[in-house]
């Protein structure tokens, strides 16, 4: 036992042993930091695991540099190394804890409000245990100091250092290929930096950011004002202007665009079991003062809602790889409909149930204008308030109420639902209707998340209703992009009765409902070919607001002579004629595939192929060369993001300062009595809560105080459609 003791104090007192002891304690505080310091989201098994391992690899790559150095130089090397990199994590760790995201180059660099604003509030945020990521460096420190592990001086080959950094390179590999596995298309379609810290580590992330940065800022230095001459000429030359029976119908109005999550146009009026599955949505979408749509497309890529955003808010496209948003939506100039309205006298707001960092959402609702940024932080969430990417539909309609009801009106006020997102499961005292019975475990529950969101949909538009908001507000409902992918094609063919689903089928199955509903508005079904990238030259033509100055692809939905070609991310698009499905063409009305053996048929397809390809490469150019920054339209002022913050205690402060200087609030209006009380919902958490806590106990920033109100029925929600007409 001696000599082994012995020898094991001769391994700890070897290079080799204090580089292993370096990793292990790094690794341990690096992973104490995930759990305790950020909110990464870890579920299952395998992202648990990828959460344990991804620290090692950049660790062992890292610190493995010190191994190529001799003698002592050799271990101030390692506890420099250690030093940069826990100070990366510390600095992080504040950052997080300020803004719920990572810091990135950009950032650092200075260019974004967010590094100054957390410079500013340092002192204000940390924590004492926050230098506990620095522990294993003095550990380190004092072990050499007094001698416990002496310096090892003999050297290490060159080869057996250099097989270490192929290890670490291989491990890497190893977890890359992993996380890819769990979440495929990781580092393309980035859904939120959370994500590459969970499956990669902060270091990794570092590095991914610095290239990204690094491409992005190579195309946008090499960029110049000449490079808009081309865009500039093609939306001129292909410029429709808005249909003028329904200029400015809408000036003045409030507007609500309420984001259906993965809803596709399928749903709209179908029946499982004899049951309409959305029947408050049905009811909006036949009313006689909604214009809706039968042919609108979704157009998004691999940022699917984050796409979706950017082409409701701005008309340009998403990127062909990844999401603009987070690539993006911090550093480039944008005119969005936050900015156009806030010069017309709007208040514009955004809410969602999620993290603030989602997408990046709170660096570009800056960009685009938005006034105030309702996320996660603002509510009270409480265990069961939750599913998936965020608070349960019912739940987080029910809380935003406290927040529209303090808007000074005018104003544009964006609600974004998460529930009917994949995989699509409910708890079971949520469900209202029966699961379909295709086999397939993901698609059968599509119903059960659709009819719920449709409930929240109708309780929402009752507390409109009840407030008179309905009266002056024009509600714009959309869905962001598929739901069910092109991987279900059985079950598809199932549910829509078909024998199967074609490559055509498919691409008509890409609609998603858009509805546009306003009290004396004269509505409609419309046939007309459209997509996301046309809802803000037509939104801006109901308020009354030409968009003929502006750099925007898409043309007003109702205009008479619009081109009806909808193009796809994928270069892909539909017409209502021709449907192009990678390299064969279909006719629209039949189905059948197109030969482009006729001289005539193929000059239109060529013709129709080529404007597409033209019109999604100019507006990737305008994203990657930052082309806006070059021009700004007449009567438009550019953003400044150091305007704004979303932190709660300063929203808060900011709302009440404007509701009592412009006084046009639903709440002033009320004579300062809150309406959150007239808001009827039957989400059982709430009731369940209702019924543990006493009636004198509320929250400001809960809507608790409607909570009582959630004995409704299920049957009452469904049916409140009605009132909704």
């Amino acid at each position: 036992m001696k000599r082994f003791a012995k020898k094991l104090g001769s391994f700890w007192n070897s290079r080799w042993g204090f580089f292993l002891l370096a990793v292990l304690l790094f690794w341990a505080k690096t992973f104490y930091a995930y759990q305790a310091k950020f909110n990464l989201g870890s579920k299952g098994s395998m992202q648990h695991l990828l959460l344990a391992l991804n620290p090692l690899p950049t660790t062992l790559l890292l610190f493995g540099i010190a191994l190529y150095f001799k003698g002592r130089k050799s271990y101030i090397i390692l506890l420099v190394i250690d030093f940069l990199t826990s100070f990366w994590l510390f600095a992080n760790v504040l950052y997080y804890r300020e803004f719920s995201d990572f810091l990135t180059s950009t950032l650092i660099k200075g260019s974004g409000a967010a590094s100054n604003n957390l410079g500013k509030s340092v002192v204000g945020i940390v924590q004492p245990t926050d230098f506990l990521v620095f522990l294993d460096l003095l550990i380190l420190i004092i072990l050499l100091a007094t001698r416990l592990i002496k310096v090892d001086v003999r050297p290490i080959k060159k080869l057996v250092a250099g097989t270490l950094t192929a290890f670490a390179v291989l491990f890497f590999g190893f977890n890359l290929s992993m996380a890819e596995n769990d979440r495929s298309g990781l580092l393309t379609r980035t859904f939120d930096n959370n994500y590459i810290v969970k499956y990669l580590g902060l270091n990794s992330y570092a590095v991914y950011d610095t290239v990204k940065a690094a491409k992005t800022s190579a195309v946008r230095a090499n960029a110049d004002a000449s490079d808009l001459t081309s865009v500039q000429n093609y939306i001129k030359e292909n410029y429709v202007p808005g249909n003028p029976e329904y200029t400015g119908i809408a000036k003045g109005k409030n507007v609500f665009v309420i984001h259906l999550e993965s809803l596709q146009q399928f749903m709209i009026d179908f029946k499982w079991q004899d049951e309409e599955v959305t029947p408050v949505l049905n009811k909006i979408y036949h009313n006689n003062n909604t214009l809706s749509f039968d042919n609108f497309f979704h157009q998004v890529g691999q940022g699917k809602t984050a796409d979706a955003e950017l082409m409701l808010e701005t008309s340009l496209f998403g990127l062909p790889e990844g999401a603009a948003m987070v690539t993006a939506g911090t550093s480039n100039t944008w005119q969005a409909a936050p900015a156009m309205l806030d010069e017309q006298g709007y208040t514009t707001a955004a809410f969602h149930g999620d993290v603030a960092s989602f997408w990046n959402r709170d660096n570009t609702y800056k960009k685009w204008g938005y006034d105030y940024y309702f996320s996660k932080s603002f509510y009270d969430v409480k265990k069961g308030y939750e599913i998936g990417y965020g608070m349960k539909d019912k739940i987080f309609l029910q809380q935003s109420a406290q927040y529209i009801e303090q808007l000074p009106q005018p104003f544009y006020a964006k609600l974004i639902t998460v529930t009917n997102h994949y995989p699509y499961g409910l708890d079971k005292k949520n469900q209202t209707i029966e699961k379909t019975d295709t086999g397939d475990s993901t698609v059968d529950g599509y119903v059960q998340t659709a009819r719920y969101l449709d409930q929240a949909i109708g309780e929402f538009m009752d507390w409109l209703k009840a407030t008179g908001l309905d009266k002056t507000s024009m509600i714009v409902f959309y869905g962001d992009h598929y739901g069910i992918s092109s991987n279900h094609r059985k079950a598809v063919a199932q549910l829509l009765g078909k024998e199967k689903i074609t490559d055509y089928d498919n691409a008509q199955f890409q609609k998603v409902p858009f509805m546009i509903h306003m009290a004396g508005l004269t509505g409609g079904i419309n046939h007309t070919y459209v997509g996301e990238i046309d809802v803000l030259p037509t939104l801006m033509n109901l308020l009354g607001l030409s968009n003929k100055d502006y750099i925007q692809f898409g043309t007003d939905l109702l205009a008479d002579k619009r081109d009806q070609t909808v193009a796809f991310r994928n270069g892909d698009f539909v017409t209502p004629e021709y449907t192009k499905v990678g390299s064969t063409y279909y006719s629209t009305k039949t189905g059948e595939a197109v030969k482009k053996s006729d001289p005539k048929i193929k000059e239109v397809l060529d013709q129709l192929t080529n404007h597409v390809s033209t019109e999604l490469s100019l507006s990737d150019s305008v994203i990657n060369g930052d082309l806006l920054r070059f021009y700004t339209p007449k009567d438009f002022k550019k953003v400044d993001p150091s305007d704004f913050s979303y932190k709660y205690s300063t929203v808060l402060a900011e709302l009440k300062k404007t509701q009592k200087k412009a006084k046009t609030s639903v709440l002033y209006q009320n004579d300062q009595k809150s309406t959150v009380d007239l808001y009827k919902t039957d989400a059982p958490e709430l009731a369940a809560d209702s019924e543990g806590e006493s009636s004198s106990s509320s929250s400001s920033s809960s809507g608790s105080s409607s909570s009582s109100s959630s004995s409704s029925s299920s049957s009452s929600s469904s049916s409140s459609s009605s009132k909704a007409d």
